[in-house]
């Protein structure tokens, strides 16, 4: 079996007969020569399935569904509210806290806030590709860029993890079923009118990971990491 694994939009059941888009059939047939009757896998939020090269024409992979290799899972909500920082750290920790779990992005705009567009498009691309290396079958979701304010009214009783610098606290106990959110600050941080806004949420938890200041990028690996471990464990 092929480790090649390509998220597939459309539904998937067995005996199914389709066609990739222009894109993956380019990346399976040029840049993995893969040939008919070679197997690949296809996944999506109702599972994992076998498929194979039935045919390849004008540069289109045709292929047929034969096996199915897992079901979907329910996965734990770990949410990731971040302030969108320069580009190329940007990617990485999207790459990386798709890989490690996260399954929600919410950009917001605080005070601080450098860069106030994201190329969603791009982004997209990026959870969808660490998901399909990772063995993810969730691909996680992206909000639309809001406001502070308006991410801390919407979730006046989520369970927020923040991570802060200026708190005594070190341990967190996770034990709650609902979706944590783990929020992190812009570059040079949220300002301190900001921080007091933050901590008058009911169920916020401020979390210092480290005597050093932490890139924003560092902060939230290092956090979804913590949170993924500990409900691990």
């Amino acid at each position: 079996m092929s480790n090649i694994r390509l998220f597939f939009e459309k539904s998937l059941s067995l005996n199914l007969n389709s066609t990739l888009d222009k894109s993956q059939s380019h990346y399976l047939s040029k840049v993995m020569r893969i040939n008919m009757g070679k197997s690949f896998s296809l996944f999506n939020q109702s599972g994992e399935w076998e498929a194979k090269v039935e045919n390849i024409n004008k540069g289109i992979v045709e292929f047929s569904v034969i096996k199915k290799l897992r079901s979907a899972n329910s996965e734990k909500e770990i949410w990731l509210a971040f302030a969108p920082i320069k580009l190329n750290y940007l990617n990485l920790m999207i790459q990386k806290a798709t890989e490690i779990g996260v399954t929600r992005f919410i950009p917001i705009l605080t005070e601080r806030t450098v860069v106030r567009k994201l190329n969603d498009k791009r982004l997209n691309k990026i959870i969808i590709e660490a998901s399909e290396q990772s063995n993810r079958l969730n691909i996680p979701s992206l909000d639309k860029l809001i406001k502070l304010d308006t991410f801390l009214k919407s979730n006046q009783n989520t369970n927020i993890i923040f991570g802060d610098l200026n708190t005594d606290n070190t341990k967190i106990d996770i034990k709650s079923k609902n979706p944590l959110c783990v929020l992190i600050g812009p570059e040079g941080d949220f300002s301190l009118k900001e921080r007091e806004n933050i901590l008058k949420l009911k169920n916020i938890i401020p979390l210092k990971i480290n005597d050093n200041i932490l890139r924003s990028e560092t902060a939230a690996i290092s956090m979804i990491s913590i949170i993924s471990f500990n409900l691990l464990s």
